[in-house]
């Protein structure tokens, strides 16, 4: 895949030393981290290996990832790995996409209580499902679905929901039937809203005490003050969304890459960096038909805002598992509803195979098998030089503009069929597309 033109890291790298320095003690530690990742992520600040193809000896540099879940670069290798885990799960039935959304003025308090609030978001929108589906008016069976946590909209703002995705149907109650839910429809999305209104917002009121609040809303932590304003949103309509059932198995699989490994913006959207800002794609959905689909420019600052606002508190888990598919008991709640469905086991690729093809990448000349002839650590240099361009993981190309660097420890050249041989210490020069700034 060809290097995107322009990408997340290259604004990081331009214009986030100056950023920072006019934001400090306005950042949390968690977004400097984001920003610092995707600023060194496929670079020789984290170190990388020597490939050279066994036919045509082509030799290429690949720089290790960062594997942050917020960097643009670094989400493809993760998607398929969880995708191929998936893939033993699917069922042969039809599935639903639902997505449960935050009103505005609940969103503003989410930004501010990111923890408390995406987790209620979570566990509302499961209970609602689970709920409804078990009520004999409805579907009268347990359900299973994935949930996925998005926190932005396409302009890059906050806009906190939840994706799901929903087999159409569930184990009878008594666990002796599968129970499919009618053609073309799941579950009426009126009841949903309601629920899931009426949970989430109880719930919120029940965790005031866990809440902070700033600026404009510093009033509400008084809990009167908080109960006042909540009030108005039990009479509006809360947005749930349940679209039609996908086309197949291999379109479940398909539509989920698109979303578990989503971050905010995506660098193919990119489209200039320059003195006016940073101008992207992005669609209106108020919009239908092509004219939906618009290009905006941001001051670079705010666009730099408006990435770190969707940085995800640590060890927060943005897929989860509810229902049948949670995976304290997935296994055998999947092989009761392939009993009941008379369905066969999938045919998974091994994982092996999966590790396989994504670590050892074919040739660029001649489509030959590379081998790892070097290893280097973090801010050292490879002893063998590239053919042409450096590429770092995942195709990403890099110029050969010299950097100084220090010098790199004593490393043995693993080429097969050629003897072990010391290398000695060998001055640095070091290939990068821009400068590495670490935070």
């Amino acid at each position: 895949m060809p290097r995107p033109s322009l990408e997340v890291a290259d604004i990081f790298r331009g214009h986030g030393p100056a950023w920072r320095k006019a934001n400090a003690g306005h950042v949390s530690l968690g977004q400097l981290k984001v920003m610092s990742a995707i600023e060194r992520c496929r670079t020789a600040a984290l170190g990388g290996h020597v490939a050279r193809c066994e036919d045509c000896a082509h030799t290429a540099i690949a720089y290790n990832s960062c594997r942050n879940r917020h960097c643009p670069k670094c989400q493809g290798a993760a998607a398929k790995q969880w995708l191929a885990k998936r893939q033993a799960e699917l069922l042969p039935v039809p599935y639903f996409h639902v997505v449960f959304t935050l009103p505005a003025a609940i969103a503003e308090i989410a930004y501010q209580n990111k923890a408390v609030a995406y987790d209620l978001l979570f566990k509302a929108a499961a209970e609602t499902l689970i709920t409804i589906a078990a009520d004999p008016k409805h579907l009268g069976a347990r359900i299973g679905f994935t949930s996925v946590l998005h926190t932005w909209g396409s302009a890059l703002t906050h806009h906190p929901h939840v994706h799901m995705i929903v087999p159409g149907g569930g184990i009878s109650l008594d666990g002796a039937r599968w129970v499919p839910c009618r053609p073309g429809f799941f579950l009426p999305v009126r009841i949903l809203s309601r629920l899931f209104r009426r949970l989430f917002l109880n719930n919120l009121a029940a965790a005031h005490r866990q809440l902070q609040f700033f600026g404009n809303h510093a009033p509400l932590a008084n809990e009167q003050a908080f109960a006042a304003y909540l009030a108005p949103l039990h009479k509006i309509e809360w947005v749930v969304y349940s679209k039609r059932p996908f086309g197949g198995l291999a379109a479940v699989l398909a539509y989920l890459s698109r979303y578990t490994h989503r971050v905010a913006i995506a660098n193919s959207r990119l489209i200039a960096f320059d003195s006016s800002g940073v101008t992207f794609k992005w669609k209106d959905y108020r919009i239908k038909g092509r004219d939906r689909y618009k290009l905006m420019t941001l001051a670079t600052d705010e666009f730099i805002r408006r990435f770190l606002i969707h940085v995800l508190p640590r060890g927060f888990h943005r897929i989860r598992h509810y229902g049948l598919l949670a995976k304290t008991s997935s296994a055998a709640n999947i092989a009761l509803a392939r009993k009941l469905l008379a369905a066969q086991e999938p045919e998974s690729e091994p994982a092996d195979a999966l590790d396989a093809d994504h670590n050892q990448p074919a040739c660029p000349c001649c489509g030959g098998r590379m081998i790892i002839i070097e290893t280097f650590e973090r801010g050292c240099t490879p002893h063998h030089q590239p053919t042409g361009p450096m590429i770092a993981s995942g195709s990403t190309l890099h110029d050969n503009s010299p950097v100084p660097m220090p010098k790199m420890r004593s490393f043995y050249s693993l080429v097969p069929g050629r003897p072990r041989e010391r290398s000695v210490k060998y001055p640095t020069v070091l290939s990068n597309r821009a400068p590495i700034f670490i935070v």
